[in-house]
């Protein structure tokens, strides 16, 4: 039986996903590091740079990621005064987000290890894949999985 799951294993399509982009976020923490942030970070600092304040929970849903696992990220970033987390004035009850100079200065900065970090992933994977890789990915963040209608899962004894 253990076999017959290490063959389903193989065509995991979530266990794919999350080993490769553990294996691409490596790259870019790397390059990154210089400027003292991570990469999802660095994407949090990207959307914030249009000046707009924003919620948390549009910035969890723009992220793609849970309040907490947001929280835990934008942390360190209050911390270092790169952005600043304040009360809504529409609403009391939410919290608003909005990238500060240091932040849009950290920014400018890691936007160099950034690019390298593209560079050398485009170089080592290719350009036109890369393209068509994003593009994959951006049609899956897309696809509505939580209302696909369930599998049929098949036991060993069907």
């Amino acid at each position: 039986m253990a076999a017959g799951i290490e063959g389903q294993l193989a065509a995991c399509n979530c266990l794919a996903v999350r080993q490769a982009a553990r294996h691409v976020t490596q790259l870019y923490d790397q390059c990154l590091a210089a400027s003292g942030l991570r990469a999802t970070q660095f994407s949090i600092l990207v959307r914030l740079q249009r000046g707009e304040r924003m919620s948390i929970n549009t910035l969890a849903k723009d992220m793609v990621m849970d309040r907490s696992t947001l929280g835990r990220n934008i942390l360190p970033l209050e911390r270092d005064g790169l952005i600043v987390v304040e009360t809504a004035a529409a609403d009391r009850r939410s919290k608003e987000i909005r990238l500060t100079e240091a932040g849009g200065a950290r920014l400018r900065t890691a936007a160099r290890g950034w690019a390298e970090a593209q560079a050398r992933f485009e170089a080592a994977f290719g350009g036109p894949r890369a393209a068509r890789l994003r593009s994959l990915l951006y049609a899956v963040v897309a696809t509505d999985l939580q209302r696909s209608p369930p599998p049929v899962l098949r036991t060993p004894a069907s």
